[in-house]
């Protein structure tokens, strides 16, 4: 959305607070119709949340899936990215996968810039795709990357290398079996035709190449070294005997698909099938950004300290979009980025509102450059204060309290200060202990977070405050794989199969606080309401009317 005029007028009826607005997101926190003891927000000890359902005309649920986060279709489930940018636009965005499904359905993706720009590579070198092998649909879906293998192949690309990292996290834990011998099929038939195409790599997502917010360069080294240079310690003639070994399937420790470990596949003559040369062509196929910007990064920079890559092929590289639209990296993508414009940070910066924003470093970039429309850095630095606290590298279950409680603290001191007009803050835990499976652990973060929010919303009061609560997708709310019919959890060998991605459940939507007049309740006329409502919602608690071109307030 374009727009020229930034001029918040005040609310006609609500006036603005005596003390700021918090808006607090609990990442993953759903509000799940099943009830169960694989339910963690359920089980857990949550009794300041209990509290807020229970408040008439000030608790409901909004959509964070599907079609009201501008996905595809309401088979796709949420996921911080997407939830974060329609919380902070107030807008309905075609987002990552609809933009990639629009331009291979019209084929403009091979008509594009982008593939002008790989295409020179197609009949003297090699094309490398590099990304998630899923069909999860968070990061990437195996639809697309297929679609694009074909298109290469029908336009004359002789030599196609595969990269694949395997998921287990948005996708059934031992699905990348499957997935893998699908594409060794369609590699199959492009050998028939005459085209030689193999998988060359691959690896977990969690521990290979998919870092994000450069929490673990060591991550992508161990990607660049099998992906580039095919060295892995682990090789193997080919990719399906790779993951079944790697999974130790059987053992007293079998591994999930998202740690495998890094692998190289190798000819007859033990050397690896698919390096990166010189005058290669490289595609990430994911078009999701936060996972794939450290190795574009390793791709793209010339100037680059993060780790020892040993050589840098000149290639032609390109990502699916475009993945950071102020670094622009990559220089050259498949498909152009949604534009978002008119977000609710811009006009809070344009209008003298003064803005407090605290995560730690796993969710510090969903209510920064997330929320900001994909937009990397301050509107206005005199306005906006950023601080990132930065997250544990132990695995989350280990230490299921992450920052939450330095988050807290933040957050509480940012209210009483007197400095800012909003304060938004992003508790990480129920999102990142979800992922691990771990439902113990996911329980007891899911307590202490309701804790800090306790805390918070005592501070609110005591500073003549508002505040929202929410969620961005759901994820603790549902630890167990179900029966699609019956929805009891899958039991297999005597223990119930963990769910480690994020649900399709609506998520809670919390107002109150003692700078609210008693006569603010939220309207029940918007059955399909989502995260894109929150904006306008946010700006009414301010005391202003919500931009014209906004999704509509969640106000009565």
């Amino acid at each position: 959305m374009a727009t020229t005029d930034f001029t918040l007028k005040p609310h006609p009826t609500i006036p603005k607070a005596e003390g700021p607005l918090l808006v607090c997101v609990l990442d993953g926190f759903g509000e799940n119709k099943i009830k169960d003891d694989y339910n963690a927000v359920h089980v857990a000890d949550t009794p300041c949340v209990d509290s807020l359902r229970a408040v008439p005309g000030r608790f409901r649920t909004i959509k964070a899936h599907g079609t009201a986060v501008g996905l595809p279709s309401d088979d796709d489930m949420g996921n911080s990215e997407v939830g974060h940018n329609a919380l902070g636009a107030g807008q309905l965005i075609d987002q990552g996968a609809a933009l990639v499904d629009k331009a291979l359905a019209s084929g403009s993706i091979f008509e594009g810039e982008g593939w002008k720009y790989i295409s020179p590579a197609f009949e003297a070198n090699t094309l490398h795709f590099i990304g998630l092998l899923s069909d999860g649909g968070v990061h990437s879906r195996t639809d697309q990357l297929y679609g694009c293998i074909r298109g290469a192949a029908e336009r004359g690309a002789k030599r196609i290398r595969l990269h694949v990292l395997t998921d287990g996290r948005d996708v059934p834990d031992g699905s990348s079996l499957k997935f893998v011998e699908e594409l060794e099929a369609l590699l199959k038939e492009l050998q028939d035709k005459g085209c030689d195409a193999k998988i060359a790599s691959g690896g977990g997502r969690m521990g290979v190449t998919m870092d994000r917010y450069e929490a673990d360069w060591n991550i992508v080294k161990k990607g660049w070294y099998a992906h580039v240079l095919g060295e892995a310690p682990n090789t193997f003639k080919d990719a399906l005997t790779a993951v079944k070994t790697l999974r130790k399937e059987g053992s007293e420790k079998p591994v999930s698909d998202q740690w495998l470990e890094p692998f190289v596949i190798v000819g007859e003559d033990d050397a690896p099938v698919g390096t990166v040369q010189d005058g290669d062509a490289v595609v990430i196929f994911n078009f999701r950004a936060d996972r794939v910007i450290e190795l574009s990064k390793a791709l793209e920079y010339k100037e680059f300290d993060h780790f020892d890559r040993k050589r840098w092929p000149q290639t032609r590289f390109v990502g699916m979009m475009q993945y950071d639209g102020d670094l622009k990296l990559p220089t050259n993508y498949l498909v152009p980025p949604p534009a978002i414009s008119g977000t609710s940070g811009e006009f809070l910066a344009k209008n003298g509102q003064r803005t407090f924003v605290c995560s730690e470093t796993q969710k510090f970039g969903h209510v920064t450059f997330f929320w900001n429309g994909n937009r990397s850095g301050y509107f206005n630095e005199e306005l906006e204060t950023y601080v990132e606290i930065p997250s544990d590298t132990v695995p989350f279950n280990e230490a299921p309290e992450m920052k939450a409680r330095e988050i807290c603290e933040a957050g509480k001191e940012a209210l009483r200060s007197g400095k800012y007009d909003q304060v938004r803050i992003n508790f990480a835990n129920p999102d990142m202990v979800g992922h691990t499976g771990d439902l113990e652990a996911t329980v007891s973060c899911c307590k202490l977070v309701d804790q800090c929010v306790k805390e918070l919303l005592e501070v609110v009061d005591e500073v003549k405050g508002r505040f929202i609560v929410t969620a961005d997708h759901g994820n603790a709310d549902d630890m167990a794989q179900r029966d699609k019919k019956t929805k009891q959890p899958l039991v297999q060998e005597g223990k119930v199969v963990s769910l480690t991605s994020h649900t399709l459940a609506p998520v809670p939507f919390f107002i109150g606080g003692a700078g609210l007049p008693a006569d603010i309740k939220l309207r029940d006329d918007l059955p399909d309401a989502g995260l894109a409502n929150v904006a306008a919602t946010v700006f009414n608690l301010m005391g202003f009317e919500a931009p014209s071109h906004m999704q509509p307030t969640l106000l009565a």
